[in-house]
């Protein structure tokens, strides 16, 4: 995390912008937690392209503009701040937090750095200076504390932090952004869980299921070599978490068949309630199953295989590993066909013709939600089969520790032997039953 160097003139301004109070900061990591509060023009001050709240939205923005460094080459000249003006003015509730701020003004200051670059308070100051554009006159001033001229970026980070946990600073962050922040600050303090899990006020377990999503969402964007981001995977959130805590401690095949099956049912748009019955051993081959008997699939497996062929064929390794058992690849073929396409997408099939992406996403969920109810079917006769036996062993355990208890039981004084008798006797008749039922 780098912020952009400094600006003298912009520095020398704010140095000498009259101070209309103090205030503590308490989040503020240092000792000395009283920080100016200056009154700054809304359109001087500069949002921050580094704040962790947007950062999905940025690499959507700079994919769809075909700029990579949109937001680091000149993050605060014209056209970085207008389009990072666009993204914290797209984001949900915005037009609300307007509202609320013509009717009531400003109520909690904003964060600056010494060069006038908001720290916290970005979408308050989008929402004023949308107001002010709107010839809301009084919304022409941000009330802003000045961090020290010597904060570093380390620094920065960890106030923005602590502030995304304080109830008086907080707004919403989506999921992956979040999960960002925590990866940074996870590298932030040598890769140690317990200080990200004191950083951010919330349980080690809680953080570190985060960052596990995100290596899985990041696995699927490196997969679409461009054609996915993050973001793309935001409403996907419930997916992730389950396959995160489902193949944590699966063996490694195992966890790549599972994975496999869940990240084509999370680009085609399978909901996460159905995707869940597919966390099994043989979910990939369930869904293997439903692709091939797929009739409107047909071309797309054919493609898919042709693809996934030329990948094994300009494999350096494959010379070296030699040739092993021949596997089913279909699902993973077909991955890796469809991620790196667009929705918008055609993808062309074996025999030259095209398809449309929305076309094939339709087939592709149908397909892998009939496996997912094939594996609830089977899931649920299996559970029939053992219900029996998971019956028969929690019977067992409980009589086992009948010994133990009746040395001390029969040494009371209101013990009745005739009645633990009965008892017994009901056992019996219990296990002649089940004898003769079968």
């Amino acid at each position: 995390m780098s912020f952009p160097m400094a600006d003298p003139d912009r520095r020398d301004f704010l140095t000498s912008r009259e101070a209309i109070g103090h205030v503590q900061l308490p989040a503020w990591p240092r000792t000395n937690k009283s920080l100016r509060l200056v009154e700054l023009d809304v359109e001087w001050v500069r949002f921050s392209t580094l704040n962790h709240r947007t950062k999905a939205e940025q690499q959507r923005e700079a994919q769809r503009q075909g700029q990579d460094d949109l937001f680091s080459s000149d993050p605060l000249g014209p056209t970085a701040q207008e389009v990072q003006l666009a993204i914290l003015a797209g984001q949900q509730k915005f037009d609300e937090l307007k509202e609320d701020l013509r009717k009531r003004d400003q109520q909690e200051p904003a964060i600056v750095t010494a060069d006038g670059v908001l720290i916290n308070g970005n979408r308050r100051t989008a929402a004023l200076r949308m107001l002010l554009r709107e010839s809301h006159l009084k919304c022409q001033y941000v009330r802003c504390l000045v961090l020290p001229g010597d904060a570093t970026p380390e620094e920065i980070l960890l106030l923005e932090a602590e502030l995304q946990v304080a109830r008086d600073f907080r707004e919403d962050y989506s999921w992956i952004n979040e999960a960002m922040m925590i990866e940074e600050l996870y590298e932030l303090s040598d890769r140690d869980w317990d200080q990200v899990s004191v950083r951010m006020h919330r349980p080690r377990r809680e953080v570190q299921g985060l960052y596990e999503k995100l290596l899985l969402v990041q696995q699927l964007v490196n997969q679409s070599q461009g054609a996915r981001l993050p973001i793309d995977f935001t409403d996907n959130e419930s997916a992730f978490d389950e396959l995160a805590k489902h193949i944590r401690t699966l063996p490694a095949a195992e966890a790549a068949g599972v994975k496999n099956a869940y990240f084509l049912g999370i680009v085609s748009g399978v909901n996460y309630r159905q995707l869940r019955h597919l966390r099994r051993e043989d979910s990939e081959a369930l869904v293997a199953k439903e692709l091939r008997s797929e009739a409107t699939l047909e071309g797309l497996v054919a493609a898919a295989s042709t693809a996934g062929l030329d990948d094994v064929e300009n494999d350096p390794l494959s010379d070296l590993l030699g040739d092993d058992e021949p596997q089913d690849t279909v699902v993973e073929d077909i991955l890796g066909l469809i991620v790196t396409r667009r929705p918008e997408a055609v993808v062309e099939l074996a025999d030259g013709s095209g398809v449309p992406m929305q076309s094939v996403l339709r087939s592709l969920s149908g397909a892998v939600s009939a496996a997912a109810q094939e594996a609830d079917e089977r899931s649920r006769e299996q559970n029939t089969v053992d219900a029996p036996f998971q019956r028969t062993e929690k019977a067992l355990r409980e009589l086992n520790r009948l010994p133990a208890l009746l040395r001390s039981s029969r040494a009371h004084s209101g013990w009745d032997e005739d009645a633990f008798q009965d008892e017994l006797d009901r056992i019996e008749k219990l296990l002649a039953r089940l004898r003769e039922s079968s």
